[in-house]
């Protein structure tokens, strides 16, 4: 029997399409941003992705090189980004895509700002790379479905999945991609839906293995839970709360006056340049914050230097966006949540020592995360996905996330910065979306 005949089976090929398609596209773009990193900073140029770190790879170049890329990264930025508002079609985020009756994202322009994203972060900006591949998942999905003769209902729900496939690709994800899809996307958790979500997500992790290994993302040394950990993590907990209160506030700010007309191309090469200063001195400054999250994760990082890049990191994250930059807040955020957390467990192994301060930082980092966010289902399992910590720190998790959570809530804002989620729930209703998937 045809796929054509039995929608059943056409949606089941579909989903498993998304799937496969997000995989590729962000296995690709994930291969393309270490090539860049790795011919820019002149690092492991012969393999892919290369024994050396992104970090250690920056912290080998010359200081001279790391002006020169960062300059660099803001004559492409400034010319691409300018290029494309200025010939390109409006850009459709993903949120906007998957609400009713909402614009379909025009592929040029949606590849070549992915594109763009991937580059510039490779080349040292601090915004996250997780855009790109959402963005691309969600429009090779929106093509399948347009071409299959999806339903609306249904195109939607493929594009949300091709967009939480592309991020389990790029970060070995598959459980934080589908949770992110139903949480933060959709809204939903109807059956029907979390099956498609895991599928795709888990076909999108599994095919960017290819290119990229399973290799988790952070490798911690082996923390124990004791009762300090949890304490601290309720007394901490609105601290980072606020703080990513605060965090929503500039950013939200730097965005809403971003740079758009003949302004962007000097602004994001002036913007770089600074970037380029502050990383001569502090290369963990390079990037999306990988690198700094990693040391924090791994108990490599004193208090000190913590509060220093916390500071610089806030500043260089508020000024690229005010300058036009375009890129994702998740990264950032699980790194300032980390860099704080190092911080405020400093402070607390002063009256109560004992505790590693890379505990800390991986509590603070899905504090901060869920919260400035505003996704706690998600950034609980990508902590535990990007860190494979013990399931004992389930519960200090568990804990600050609320905490922080209630705290920003309390504070007046319900909505992250980056506008992940859509404005309005995607009607029509879920249940129907998928219908024949167990049906």
């Amino acid at each position: 029997m045809s796929t054509t005949s039995n929608p059943a089976a056409k949606l089941v090929v579909v989903t498993v399409l998304v799937g496969v398609g997000a995989g590729l596209g962000g296995m690709l773009l994930a291969l393309l941003l270490h090539a860049v990193q790795h011919v820019a900073f002149g690092y492991s140029v012969d393999s892919l992705p290369g024994k050396e770190s992104f970090l250690q790879g920056i912290s080998s170049a010359s200081p001279q090189r790391r002006f020169i890329v960062l300059t660099l990264c803001g004559v492409i930025g400034g010319g691409g980004w300018w290029l494309l508002y200025r010939f390109g079609k409006p850009l459709v985020s993903v949120a906007d895509a998957i609400k009713a009756d909402g614009p379909r994202m025009p592929p040029a322009s949606t590849v070549a700002n992915s594109l763009l994203q991937i580059v510039t972060v490779a080349m040292g900006s601090p915004l996250g790379r997780e855009v790109a591949p959402r963005e691309i998942g969600a429009l090779w999905a929106g093509w399948l479905a347009h071409y299959a003769k999806l339903t609306p209902a249904q195109a939607r729900i493929m594009m949300a999945c091709g967009a939480g496939a592309g991020l389990a690709a790029v970060y070995n994800v598959p459980l934080g991609g589908a949770v992110f899809v139903l949480e933060v996307l959709l809204a939903t958790f109807e059956a029907r839906i979390v099956v498609a979500a895991l599928l795709t997500s888990a076909i999108g992790a599994f095919v960017a293995w290819i290119g990229l290994g399973d290799a988790q993302t952070y490798r911690l040394p082996v923390y124990s839970l004791d009762a300090q950990l949890i304490v601290w993590a309720v007394v901490t907990s609105p601290l980072f709360g606020a703080a990513a209160r605060l965090f929503v506030k500039f950013t939200k700010a730097a965005r809403a006056n971003a740079a758009r007309g003949t302004s962007l191309p000097m602004l994001l090469i002036l913007n770089f340049m600074l970037v380029g200063v502050l990383v001569v001195y502090y290369p963990q400054l390079a990037g999306n914050g990988k690198s700094a999250a990693g040391l924090s994760f791994e108990d490599h990082l004193g208090s000190a230097l913590a509060g220093v890049l916390l500071v610089l990191k806030v500043i260089i994250e508020v000024s690229s966006l005010r300058a036009g930059a375009q890129g994702g807040l998740m990264t950032p955020s699980l790194t300032n949540g980390a860099l704080l957390g190092v911080v405020l467990g400093s402070v607390w192994n002063g009256f109560w020592p004992g505790t590693p301060l890379g505990a800390f930082a991986v509590i603070g980092a899905a504090a901060f995360l869920a919260s400035a966010m505003q996704m706690p289902l998600t950034a609980l399992v990508l902590t535990l996905e990007f860190t494979n910590i013990e399931q004992g720190f389930l519960i200090p998790l568990a804990l600050a996330i609320a905490g922080a959570m209630m705290t920003f809530r309390a504070l007046g804002e319900t909505r992250p910065a980056s506008a992940l989620a859509p404005a309005t729930a995607p009607a029509p209703a879920p249940a129907q979306g998928l219908h024949g998937v167990s049906d």
